[in-house]
């Protein structure tokens, strides 16, 4: 349009020329000095006219007749030349046959005119008292005459038309045959044209069209109608439309304000005004307004009313379509006129839609995302190709980047990254790669499982994979892994995740944690939390050096220092939710149940957590301890293993014949029946592998690698092959709150050995009743139970009750015999 409007002052600068006709015949006795009033004929016809010692214009015709028919007067080979006031410029017109009418105070030439125009400010040497090597103003000129001249030729503007008919009367030049224009800055068409030498006003009439290049390459330009006014040096064009490399400019109405020189000062489009691209894209506004500098260049453009910006694109299998809006858009360009800056406010909205064929038989990839922001600042860089391609984009005042990702017929993964200003780093194709927040900073996403996780922080850094392109071996498929290939949050970080409700079953506790740090990581989809992170899962807290939670499971795994505190949420209420919360991690007691391992591992879908490295489990006085200790929330179950001889699984518990038990009895001076100072008794097993459930109350430890089973009470141990441990819960006895589930009963299963007060016994089961401190060993029909006393020497029976409280041991023969074998000493 710039270009446009540089070729068509030049056509206008002709049709001024035309206008100074009027000089030679708006003198009433000019028709006088051509020898009118003799009808005959003369030959070598010259008039000049000058004012204050400057030649106004010169006029020579070869022949000029006097026709008696009409009055009319014929001139023939006329040359008009036309100067300045200051002799800066001459203008020339020829034509071979001019016709005047005194009665109507009409010219016309009916044949072809050739009208030669100097570009205002330029002095050739040809002209009248001009002084070789200067310019307009008397200013030197570096260069010889030659150079003078050779200037002076590439200033001219040539003219070739017919039909011109100027009436002296009004000063209104006008014909309606063809127009055509040439200079060194490009040539140009049009049908009639009218101009009003008194009001200086031009009118092109219609098929305007103008041929120029700029940069090298060419511009072509067409409009219905174009209009100038030369006292205020500004053209008007109707339904103006540009071709420039391939991209178009459509206005419906368009202003051009020019400088003396010939060179635009402000475009001014109204009525609609649209850009098309050679790479299609496609800009449209209803008014539009463009600053240039004194070399025609673009410096400041304003589009106002809806700026409406659309292109789109085909790579092979991949196609990808843009569209923005915005109220107004301020644009800055560089020195050579190439888009620099461009700035949009009061409400900003970008989207793009990816589509890409993935693979053979997996369906299209589709993926889009859309930005919206009060105000948006977009930087350009070239692309190479002598084009401005966005380079960054820089929105303010709240950002909200939304996003969507399906894979073929597969569900909506939807996305939302938002911060209060936010910088996108832009790729080839306007293709958002990278991005940076900063205040109130979020992501937002949902897998294709239907979890959904957001992540707030202080700032915000993400990078984005190209749709269809997969990386390090994540699947295309995987919902957010084809939208952000990476992020970084920093600052106060807190994380929450929903898992998708399952039909029919009981909605999931959400997940929330906090760090000072995370880190997200597309492929494979994973939060890394580091600075202090915390993980709270409904009545589960864990802390630890690292945590890293899946974003498409919801599993979470905890490394280094890993502290973990499981407490009773449903006590509260009731129900079955508090036993629920009461089950996990614990042995049925109250209060908070505590685990610490040198790893950690949670499943959302099974409600398993499992601890590694040195666990340990504690609530109140009953404690586990185990390489590996696995927690089940959804079957309240407890698991620890051990596949190393030198680090057994061992589970500390309170009995219920401890001190409380003593105390409930009357008894408040904290001694046993004998006098002697009472302890708490303490149940101590160990082993290689422990499964506790707490709807059974009940816990069996088998030998695993360690061969065998120790268990050890305050007056006994065993040796056997498994133990099984029976717990009341905390509320079936005594004691503040119910305090900590105490063992009622302990048996021994498989080659039982037992230790007691000197006493040694051998049978295949032991039973130890916490309420009554007595050990039952019991053995087979073939191999019944024996113990060795070595004061009172070994007996056998049935059945061997040992009395823990008064040392006294009860055979039962149950019907059977009885040995009893003692020895007595020397």
């Amino acid at each position: 349009m710039l270009a446009a409007g540089v070729l068509l002052l030049a056509a206008l600068l002709v049709f001024l020329a035309v206008a100074k006709w009027k000089n030679p015949f708006n003198r009433r006795d000019l028709p006088k000095r051509l020898g009118i009033e003799i009808q005959q004929e003369s030959n070598g016809v010259t008039y000049t006219q000058s004012h204050g010692g400057h030649t106004l214009f010169k006029l020579h015709a070869t022949k000029a007749v006097q026709l008696k028919q009409g009055n009319h007067i014929m001139l023939h080979d006329v040359k008009v030349e036309l100067y300045g006031a200051d002799g800066s410029s001459v203008d020339r017109i020829e034509g071979g046959e001019f016709e005047y009418d005194p009665e109507t105070s009409k010219a016309t030439a009916a044949g072809p005119v050739e009208i030669t125009v100097m570009r205002p400010g330029v002095a050739p040497a040809i002209a009248p008292k001009a002084k070789a090597g200067r310019v307009a103003g008397d200013k030197a000129k570096s260069g010889t005459l030659g150079t003078a001249a050779d200037a002076a030729a590439r200033g001219e503007i040539h003219v070739m038309t017919s039909g011109v008919t100027f009436d002296e009367k009004t000063g209104v030049a006008t014909t309606d045959q063809h127009v055509e224009f040439s200079s060194v800055q490009g040539s140009g068409i049009s049908m009639g044209a009218t101009f009003d030498s008194q009001q200086g006003h031009l009118v092109l009439d219609r098929a305007v069209e103008m041929k120029t290049e700029h940069g090298g390459e060419p511009v072509v330009v067409h409009a219905q109608h174009a209009e100038f006014e030369r006292g205020d040096m500004l053209c008007r064009m109707h339904a103006a439309t540009a071709d420039y490399r391939s991209e178009e400019v459509t206005a419906a109405d368009a202003n051009i304000l020019f400088r003396q020189d010939g060179s635009a000062v402000r475009l001014d489009a109204m009525n609609g005004f649209t850009l098309t691209t050679q790479a299609g894209g496609h800009v449209a506004a209803p008014t539009g307004s463009m600053d240039f500098n004194e070399h025609n260049q673009p410096r400041h453009a304003h589009l106002e009313g809806g700026v409406k910006m659309d292109s789109a694109s085909r790579n092979g299998s991949h196609s990808r379509q843009v569209h923005g809006t915005s109220p107004s858009a301020e644009l800055d360009f560089t020195a050579k006129g190439q888009l620099r800056h461009a700035h949009m406010e009061r409400g900003v909205k970008m989207h793009s839609e990816d589509l890409s064929e993935l693979e053979a038989g997996a369906g299209p990839m589709r993926v889009s995302r859309t930005w919206a922001s009060p105000v948006a600042d977009v930087d350009f860089r070239d692309n190479g190709k002598g084009q401005a391609e966005p380079a960054t984009i820089h929105g303010t005042q709240g950002v909200v980047v939304t996003g969507e990702s399906q894979h073929g017929k597969g569900a909506v993964v939807p996305s939302r990254l938002a911060a209060d200003e936010v910088t996108g780093e832009l790729g080839p194709g306007s293709v958002l790669t990278a991005m940076t927040g900063v205040g109130h900073a979020s992501i937002d996403e949902t897998t294709a499982t239907g979890t959904r996780q957001t992540s707030t922080g202080d700032r915000l850094q993400a990078h984005f994979a190209p749709a269809g392109e997969t990386k390090g071996g994540a699947k295309s498929g995987q919902g957010g892994a084809t939208q952000v290939q990476s992020a970084v949050l920093d600052g106060h970080v807190v994380l929450t995740q929903i898992p998708a409700a399952k039909p029919g079953g009981q909605a999931e506790a959400p997940l929330r944690a906090t760090a000072g740090r995370a880190v997200y990581e597309g492929t494979g989809e994973w939060l890394h939390l580091t600075l202090s992170p915390r993980v709270v899962n409904g009545g589960f807290e864990l802390t630890a050096d690292k945590v890293d939670v899946s974003h498409d499971s919801g599993d979470a795994f905890a490394h280094g220092n890993v502290k973990a505190t499981y407490v009773d949420t449903g006590s509260a209420q009731g129900g079955d939710q508090g036993k629920g919360a009461s089950g996990m991690g614990s042995f049925g007691g109250k209060g908070p149940s505590h685990v610490v391992s040198a790893e950690a591992q949670l499943h959302q879908a099974t409600g398993e957590a499992t601890f590694r490295g040195h666990a340990r489990l504690w609530q109140q006085a009953n404690s586990v301890t185990a390489p590996v200790i696995v927690l089940n929330r959804i079957r309240q179950t407890m698991v620890a293993r051990s596949t190393d001889t030198a680090e057994p699984v061992k589970v500390v518990l309170l009995s219920t014949g401890g001190p409380e038990t003593a105390n409930s009895a009357g008894n408040d001076s904290g001694k046993d029946r004998n006098g002697k100072q009472s302890a708490p008794s303490v149940v101590r097993v160990r082993g290689g592998d422990l499964k506790y459930s707490d709807a059974e109350h009940k816990a069996v430890m088998r030998s695993g690698v360690m061969g065998t089973v120790e268990a050890e009470t305050g007056t006994a141990t065993s040796v056997s092959n498994e133990v099984e441990l029976l717990l009341l819960p905390a509320d079936n006895h005594a004691g503040k709150d119910g305090g900590a589930a105490r063992v009622d009963r302990m048996t021994a299963r498989g080659n039982v050995k037992l230790n007691s007060e000197g006493r040694h016994g051998t049978g295949e089961q032991l039973v130890y009743t916490g309420e009554t401190g007595e050990y039952v060993l019991t053995g087979t029909a073939a191999t019944p139970p024996r113990m060795s006393d070595p004061e009172r020497g070994t007996v056998s029976g049935e059945a061997l009750i040992f009395h823990s409280r008064d040392d006294s041991v009860s055979v039962e023969g149950g019907g059977r015999k009885t040995t009893t074998e003692t020895t007595a000493p020397k």
